[in-house]
């Protein structure tokens, strides 16, 4: 008898101890999320002096901004979601995925342009990546374009360059595995838009043009495994 409830008092403390455990494990990790953000949001605040306040041909505070941050391409602004933001471009697509702009490690990266595009807008599909955060910030929003409603009434956003200022006028949601070569490519094959129209969650239709530049901004979704979402425009 004595035996037995002796195993039982081992039994009690260590699961008191494993528990333990995992509370300390679990308030460590909570603590460490919520440092992430408030690091996100120490940078935005501090870039936000940035910001272009007009479209016009010279937007000084983007030169202001590249003078500061030299792989910074210029500022992105789409209304009706917490996506404004500047983006930068590397010699890679791995180096900003997990630094902020002055090359710190910051687990909320930094929005940045797919190496293979120019930073110009040329190529004929801009691809532009970003975070999803459960605290909505950096490309979180890019999930409310799934909702029908949400789509049809936020239709346009806006990119500010040093020496231009880019109007998009989105046209397709979709969700699609990151390996999708005819989504995450700097180049359109003769297909595309058909391809998207029967694949996009919603989706308005366009007269296309010669001389179309889409403009790709793309975060992660968690429906699948590899699922990205992927959020479409025109350069208008």
């Amino acid at each position: 008898m004595k035996k037995k409830k002796g195993l039982r008092v081992c039994f009690i403390n260590l699961l008191v101890i494993v528990l333990t455990a995992v509370a300390v494990y679990s308030g460590v990790q909570v603590w460490e999320i919520q440092k992430d953000y408030a690091t996100e949001a120490d940078m935005r605040n501090a870039v936000a002096v940035y910001k272009p306040q007009t479209s016009e041909t010279v937007n000084q505070s983007v030169i202001d901004l590249q003078a500061k941050y030299p792989d910074a391409v210029g500022w992105l602004t789409v209304p009706g979601t917490k996506i404004d933001y500047p983006f930068v471009q590397s010699r890679d697509n791995d180096y900003y995925l997990r630094r902020d702009l002055d090359g710190k490690y910051a687990t909320a990266g930094t929005l940045f342009m797919d190496c293979r595009c120019t930073p110009e807008f040329n190529s004929q599909n801009t691809i532009i990546y970003g975070h999803h955060l459960k605290n909505g910030s950096m490309f979180s929003a890019l999930k409310s374009f799934a909702d029908k409603e949400f789509f049809n009434k936020n239709t346009v956003g806006t990119i500010f360059l040093p020496r231009e200022t880019l109007q998009l006028e989105f046209f397709a949601y979709l969700v699609v595995k990151y390996t999708d070569k005819e989504i995450y490519s700097d180049k359109l094959s003769e297909n595309f838009i058909e391809y998207v129209e029967q694949n996009a969650r919603q989706y308005r239709k366009l007269e296309p043009s010669d001389g179309d530049r889409i403009v790709t901004l793309s975060t992660c979704s968690y429906e699948f495994n590899g699922a990205r979402m992927a959020l479409l425009a025109r350069i208008t």
